[in-house]
């Protein structure tokens, strides 16, 4: 298969990833019973377990050497994010978070590539204005002023996603890394478990954070990890924003949710602004 296919074809199933794990988080913790802390936890715990039997089944490897092979900081970044996400949802809307959460991704990334040198042609800045203006068309109307902690903690799980896909751009083999990551952030749910003091489970939460963590978020993010060595900062900012439309659309096909002219415009303008990015490469800035 063409190089260029198989990165495509492999970040379109990354984006299908997170945009299931969105679908599962707002499920999760508005129609059932699951606190936050608790999906967080089920959610790090089952990524770690589901990639660890996927390892096993190939090449043997057990747990202890999926633990030296993570990396802390990463892990560290992953557990805020996963965490983050979950307990801003309490008094956020599914809009408002979403918009937040990419806002602070695209900024995060896009000033990681400028301070790595990547120079962004005219063309690329045009794309990331489209590809961001459709967010916020999607997001922003009718959205009211969001609570100044959720907000903050949304924020924060943005940089924290936005450090973690800049980390696993370096990785050599991008499964055993995610799987170290998640095994490393296990202590760290834990802990947060305990701290929260409000452990409240159902069937249905459970499920959707096992799905949540085993399918969407280990097989998405290790998926994510292989491709992230050909994408620049910018590149990988841009293609993120189309996880909030692909989650949208989810919602109008599993969630019965209605169509709107809305929604269909801001569609073709970020995934337009995305084709633009994806055409015209970053360069080296000159010094």
């Amino acid at each position: 298969m063409n190089t260029s296919l198989k990165v495509l074809l492999l970040t379109s199933l990354a984006m299908l990833f997170f945009a299931a794990n969105s679908l599962l988080n707002r499920v999760a913790l508005s129609e059932t019973q699951i606190d936050p802390a608790s999906f967080t936890l089920l959610r790090i715990a089952s990524g770690a377990l589901f990639l660890w039997l996927i390892l096993s089944v190939q090449s043997g490897i057990n747990p202890r050497f999926i633990a030296r092979i993570g990396h802390w900081p990463s892990a560290a970044a992953l557990f805020i994010y996963a965490a983050g996400f979950s307990f801003a949802y309490q008094s956020l809307t599914a809009a408002t978070g979403a918009l937040l959460l990419f806002a602070a991704v695209q900024i995060t990334l896009m000033t990681a590539g400028w301070c790595r040198g990547e120079h962004f042609t005219l063309v690329q800045l045009a794309g990331g204005a489209l590809a961001l203006g459709g967010l916020v068309v999607l997001l922003l109307p009718g959205v009211s002023a969001p609570a100044w902690d959720g907000a903050i903690l949304m924020a924060i799980a943005g940089v924290s996603w936005g450090l973690y896909t800049l980390w696993g751009k370096g990785s050599s083999n991008p499964l055993q890394t995610t799987a170290g990551n998640f095994l490393r952030a296990v202590p760290l749910a834990v802990l947060c478990w305990f701290l929260a003091g409000d452990m409240r489970f159902d069937g249905s939460g459970i499920l959707y954070a096992v799905l949540s963590g085993a399918i969407a978020s280990g097989i998405g993010y290790a998926i994510w990890y292989q491709v992230l060595p050909s994408l620049t900062a910018m590149t990988a900012a841009t293609i993120q924003l189309s996880v909030p439309v692909l989650a949208a659309l989810g919602g109008v096909l599993f969630l019965s949710e209605a169509v709107s002219f809305r929604l269909l415009m801001a569609s073709f303008a970020i995934l337009g602004g995305i084709a633009l990015v994806l055409r015209f490469k970053s360069v080296p800035r000159q010094q």
